[in-house]
């Protein structure tokens, strides 16, 4: 990717073996934007003001209008933040959770945010936009530009507003690669991210988690250091990238793959997600990607249900394919 003319450089992107294709990064009022948000097929919209109320959220103005509330953070030992399940952890499993999660006042996290080394844990706050933050908080959100959110979730037919997520995380933090079941404007307000994504069909080139897994919806591959004799399909895969700055907005469609970094050697970023469900299920044929995606995880929540242990539904995947499926 070029140098960029809002501040960041190709140096501040973390190697990946793979090549992509850009992303279209369009005015808001471009009639492209819907065709592309129409093909659930992800889209920059820029100059759209979503999220302008915002533009004063630097960690001085978060730090004396958060409120006194604990909020979420998540603690790493590495740059990574792999999100998983809680709920899908049981015992005797062997699973280890990859971060901590913490409740923490805001000015503690400030405070270790700006006294960072290298080498020591990292940390991302994760909090949802709700009565726990200030009144001042609470009036930037009012304030954000709701007219162009319910504009796209009805020009689309998509569902319900589910949560906003604000995200503050440090330099070179990464969420890696992943897909979520829900349609998503991801408001960039500070810093720069860059986001990779991959759309539905290439599922088989990501190896996900078994939906049963703690870390179900998450690809197994490492994108720092990709074992291509254990996932020798990633090679082949086909993503999309792009830099997102302050005020740009990206669409990130239900099921498309993101995988998203903090730019190392940056500043700290903020972001806000708006997560809406996806709207009634109109089924055409050939299925798309996504619907197909739907179709593997009710295959595997239904064999769960019904064989009550995890390690068999490989086996009886295993029978049912091997020698009638395969040549």
């Amino acid at each position: 990717m070029a140098m960029d003319n809002k501040g960041w450089n190709a140096s501040q992107l973390r190697n990946c073996d793979l090549q992509f294709d850009e992303i279209p990064r369009l005015h808001h009022n471009d009639p492209k934007v819907d065709e592309l948000m129409s093909e659930n097929k992800p889209v920059v919209v820029l100059g759209s003001n979503l999220a302008k109320s915002a533009e004063k959220w630097d960690l001085d103005y978060l730090e004396r209008h958060m409120g006194e509330s604990d909020f979420t953070v998540f603690q790493s030992k590495s740059h990574k933040f792999k999100y998983y399940d809680d709920k899908k952890v049981t015992s005797g499993d062997g699973f280890v959770p990859p971060t901590k999660k913490l409740d923490m006042k805001l000015p503690e996290f400030i405070k270790r945010l700006r006294a960072w080394k290298k080498g020591e844990d990292r940390l991302y706050l994760q909090q949802g936009l709700n009565n726990t933050v200030g009144p001042a908080i609470v009036h930037d959100f009012l304030n954000f530009d709701w007219n162009f959110c319910t504009g796209k979730q009805s020009k689309h037919n998509w569902g319900s507003l589910t949560s906003n997520l604000m995200l503050i995380g440090m330099e070179g933090n990464v969420t890696p690669c992943h897909y979520d079941e829900q349609e998503n404007l991801f408001a960039q307000v500070h810093g720069f991210k860059r986001c990779i994504l991959f759309p539905p069909d290439q599922f088989e080139c990501l190896y996900p988690h078994p939906v049963h897994h703690p870390h179900d919806r998450q690809s197994m591959v490492d994108f720092d250091r990709p074992d291509y004799n254990k996932f020798p399909k990633f090679r082949q895969a086909k993503g999309f990238e792009t830099v997102v700055g302050p005020g740009e907005v990206l669409y990130i469609p239900m099921y498309w793959w993101h995988h998203v970094e903090s730019l190392m050697q940056g500043s700290y970023t903020v972001s806000v997600n708006f997560w809406y469900k996806g709207g009634p299920v109109s089924v055409s044929y050939p299925l798309k990607g996504h619907q197909k995606v739907a179709v593997m995880r009710n295959v595997e929540k239904m064999l769960l249900d019904v064989l009550q242990d995890p390690k068999e539904i490989p086996v009886l995947l295993r029978a049912m394919v091997l020698g009638r499926y395969t040549e």
